[in-house]
């Protein structure tokens, strides 16, 4: 038995697994560039002498400083909250595609905006809320989007891709920081206005490359456009029309259609959408994905990415150079990881061992910096003019860099793929939009409460959420069921879920359903 990157228990034929589908999900995950670049991009800009003098960060006491960076950050997750949250239903009626363009739009109407701030607060926490928007709702809109494309044999790999590019775009933000502050001098606006005005880049080239995308065969069906999903997906599958492939997933998409159909007299409101996610089997599957998220940022990931110069200034360093050259080699070990999560460990360890190795040993690098920061204290050091590393600290850093890695193989992508995939279809978007703000809104919490956190607890927020990273592990192991080479159509059975008429919302018996449907299109 040969050694593959795909999952072993799917019936996939190799087909399946072409450039085709492979280069679309690169093309969407433009906007995942976007999502990584600002969110890192940020700390290391806010580090920057001209951005400190022309935003009024000099001069200020510390408790001023984190107030304002906070405000500058949080704003930004902020605007992800509700673009996630209150953008569903434009790809539900206009489709995933055209979704995504909407989208990509709002953010570079925020872009723009950041860039043109000329240090004006209220213009940069507009421009940072309206990018938020349009970057909210790419997050929300891509994983659908491939999840709907991909085939299930390599569906986490897909997913996974779109992931590799949020940290890429996160690696490239924490690089352009060091070499700004390498080049352009600090007097003139322009050495913030580079940063920023960049994040546009990836907008763009997603703009131009979604035309040439197709829309989901899944929205299609959605729609009773038949003809257009048989065309996207043999497109996708580079499959002929009558292929068996093709035939048995159209029918797994039409047979969980017409099991979800309502019942006569029975319309989508926000009633029967409360019902549905509050079934047996579907609130399970709501509820998984509400933890997952919170965990995710509860990994205490972002109280590194976001301030990242920060952190390293409490190990002792405290050239802005310096901070920031650190800072690009922690993106480089998390896009790193990032690959390892997609090209091999989410299709052949799986998404749940995956999430319970990642908690217990990404804990311990939290334990080792916290420990040293307790026992060194390494700001205090340094602020006493003794800015000799010794071995200890050294290894505080690569700490730093393992945690990033270890986190980006395990439950940076592992959250994404989960909650992409296991929503039934009627919902999916629904439910995905709840868990992607949610995933916003403790995005929001973290960034806007880290500050106070490293400057009043120090050792003890490494040891906080090292602690919880514990307790993750143990709640992963007891409430994932592992999905790997499922197909989207198979997971109800998964979860436990009936069909919405066997759940009561139309006590209708499903075969005949499915006849009066058949009568109906012969008709």
């Amino acid at each position: 038995m040969g050694f593959s990157l795909h999952a072993g228990n799917s019936n996939d034929p190799p087909e399946v697994r072409n450039w085709r589908i492979h280069v679309i999900t690169t093309i969407v995950s433009m906007g995942a560039i976007a999502m990584g670049y600002d969110t890192s991009v940020i700390g290391g800009t806010m580090a920057l002498d001209s951005f400190r003098r022309h935003f009024g960060l000099e001069g200020v006491s510390e408790s001023e400083t984190d107030t304002l960076e906070g405000n500058i950050v949080s704003t930004f997750q902020a605007g992800c909250f509700f673009g996630s949250l209150l953008t569903f239903p434009l790809a539900e009626r206009f489709g995933r595609k055209k979704a995504i363009v909407m989208a990509v739009c709002v953010f570079c109407v925020g872009g723009s905006l950041m860039t043109a701030s000329s240090g004006h607060l209220g213009l940069i926490y507009t421009g940072r809320a309206i990018a938020g928007f349009g970057i909210g709702s790419v997050s929300l809109q891509v994983p659908v989007y491939i999840a709907e494309m991909a085939p299930s044999s390599i569906r986490g790999r897909l997913v996974g891709i779109f992931e590799i590019c949020s940290q890429g775009g996160g690696m490239l933000g924490f690089w352009i920081n060091y070499a700004i502050n390498r080049t352009v001098s600090p007097t003139t606006m322009s050495q913030w206005q580079i940063p920023l005005g960049l994040q546009l880049l990836p907008g763009g080239l997603l703009l131009a490359g979604i035309f040439w995308c197709p829309e989901t065969p899944r929205w299609y069906a959605k729609r009773d456009r038949w003809d257009e999903a048989e065309r996207s997906l043999c497109w996708a599958r580079t499959l002929p029309a009558d292929h068996p492939f093709i035939r048995g997933e159209l029918q797994q998409i039409r047979e969980q259609l017409q099991t979800d159909l309502l019942p006569p007299g029975v319309r989508r409101s926000p009633a029967y959408f409360a019902q549905r996610m509050w079934q047996r089997g579907t609130r399970n599957r709501i509820g998984i994905g509400l933890l997952l998220m919170a965990f995710q940022n509860l990994t205490g990931v972002n109280i590194i990415t976001y301030y990242s110069p920060r952190i390293f200034e409490t190990l002792g360093i405290r050239s802005t150079d310096t901070k920031l050259f650190a800072t690009g080699f922690y993106g480089v070990a998390k896009t790193l990881g990032m690959v390892i999560f997609s090209v091999w460990l989410v299709e052949k360890v799986g998404r749940r061992s995956g999430l319970i190795y990642g908690a217990f040993i990404g804990s311990l690098p939290m334990w080792y910096i916290g420990g040293y920061v307790l026992r060194s204290d390494p700001t205090g050091t340094a602020e006493r003019g003794d800015t000799v590393q010794n071995a200890w600290g050294y290894i505080a850093m690569v700490c730093v860099y393992l945690y990033g890695l270890i986190y980006c193989a395990t439950w940076q992508g592992i959250t994404w793929v989960i909650c992409s995939e296991i929503f039934p279809i009627d919902i999916r978007m629904l439910c995905v939009a709840i868990t992607t703000a949610d995933q916003w809104l403790w995005s929001f919490i973290i960034s806007r409460t880290t500050p106070y956190m490293i400057t009043s607890l120090g050792y003890g927020t490494y040891f906080f959420f090292a602690s919880l990273m514990i307790c993750m592990g143990f709640w992963s192991y007891f409430f994932i069921p592992e999905t790997k080479g499922k197909t989207l159509e198979e997971m109800d059975a998964l979860f436990g879920a009936p069909s919405s008429v066997q759940a009561g919302i139309g006590l209708v018996d499903v075969d005949e359903k499915r006849q009066e449907i058949v009568h109906a299109e012969r008709v």
